[in-house]
C-alpha cells in the first residue's frame, strides 16, 4: 500500500499565536438562530406499512385499466378514479412533510384547496364556472400565504435547501 502525503503547514511562530483570537462572526440580531434541519422524511402513523406506496400502484392499475382494457363509460369512469386515488395517495405526503417542517409544499397544498373549492361550487353548489374560478383563486392564494407562514414557524425558514 502506498502512503499517504501530507502537505506541510507552515510553523506560527509563538508571538503570532499570543494574539488575540478573532471574534466569531456577528449573527443579526433581527434573524433567530435556525433549527437543524432533519435529513430523514416524517415516519407515516401506521409504521413501516408501505400503505402510500401500495394506494399509488391500486391507482395505477385502475388508471392502466381504465385507459388499454375496458372500453366505454366504464373505462372513463376507471381511469379518472385512478388518476384522483394516486393524486390523493401523493397529497397526503405531501401534508405529511410539509406539517413536519421536512420540506416546503406550500404551492401544492393551497393548489389543492382552491381546486376542492372550485370543484364544489360548480358542482355541489351549481354556481357559474367564472364564480368558481374568482372565489378558488382566493382561497387558494389565502391557503398559501397561512401554510408558508406555518412552514417558516415550524422549520426556521421558508424553503429547505438540499
Amino acid at each position: 500500500m502506498a502512503k499517504k502525503r501530507r502537505k506541510r503547514r507552515p510553523r506560527v511562530s509563538g508571538a503570532a499565536t499570543a494574539s488575540a483570537p478573532k471574534p466569531p462572526p456577528k449573527r443579526a440580531a433581527a434573524q433567530p438562530p435556525r433549527k437543524p434541519i432533519d435529513q430523514e422524511r416524517p415516519p407515516a402513523p401506521w409504521g413501516s406499512f408501505p400503505l402510500v406506496e401500495l394506494v399509488v400502484l391500486f391507482g395505477l392499475g385502475l388508471f392502466i385499466a381504465g385507459f388499454f382494457f375496458v372500453d366505454g363509460g366504464r373505462g372513463t369512469q376507471l381511469f379518472a378514479t385512478g388518476l384522483a386515488i394516486a393524486s390523493l395517495a401523493g397529497l397526503e405526503l405531501s401534508i405529511r412533510e410539509h406539517l413536519a417542517g421536512y420540506r416546503s409544499h406550500s404551492t401544492l397544498l393551497a393548489a389543492a384547496a382552491a381546486v376542492a373549492v372550485m370543484l364544489g361550487l360548480y358542482y355541489l353548489a351549481e354556481l357559474s364556472p367564472t364564480f368558481s374560478l374568482i372565489v378558488g383563486a382566493a382561497v387558494g392564494m389565502v391557503c398559501f400565504l397561512a401554510l408558508a407562514r406555518g412552514f417558516r414557524n415550524r422549520a426556521g425558514r421558508m424553503v429547505k435547501v438540499r
